[in-house]
C-alpha cells in the first residue's frame, strides 16, 4: 500500500485525474445502488419469497457487490484527496 501512495505522491497530475474518476464512479455507483436497492426491496415486499425464485435474490447479491465496489472507489478518492491536500499544504522552508 505504501508503494501505491508513493506513486501518487510522485505523480500529482495523475493523482488529480484519479481523484476525479473515483469521485464520478463513486457517485454513479451510489445513485444506481440506491435506486436499484429501493426497487429490489419493494419487489420483495410486494411479491414475497416468489421474488427470490424470479431472480431478486441474485440481484440483491449483485447490489451488495456494487456497494463494495462503491466503497472501494471512496477509498481511492480519500487516498488521492489526502495526497493532494498534503502536497498542496506542505510547508517549504527555505
Amino acid at each position: 500500500m505504501r508503494a501505491n501512495m508513493g506513486f501518487l505522491y510522485r505523480h500529482l497530475l495523475l493523482t488529480f485525474v484519479l481523484l476525479g474518476l473515483s469521485f464520478l464512479m463513486f457517485g454513479a455507483a451510489t445513485v444506481n445502488l440506491a435506486i436499484l436497492l429501493n426497487l429490489n426491496i419493494h419487489l420483495w415486499l410486494d411479491v414475497g419469497w416468489q421474488a427470490a425464485m424470479d431472480g431478486a435474490l441474485s440481484q440483491l447479491l449483485q447490489l451488495l457487490g456494487l456497494g463494495y465496489a462503491a466503497m472501494l472507489m471512496y477509498i481511492v478518492f480519500k487516498c488521492c484527496e489526502r495526497v493532494l491536500v498534503e502536497s498542496l499544504t506542505r510547508r517549504h522552508d527555505n
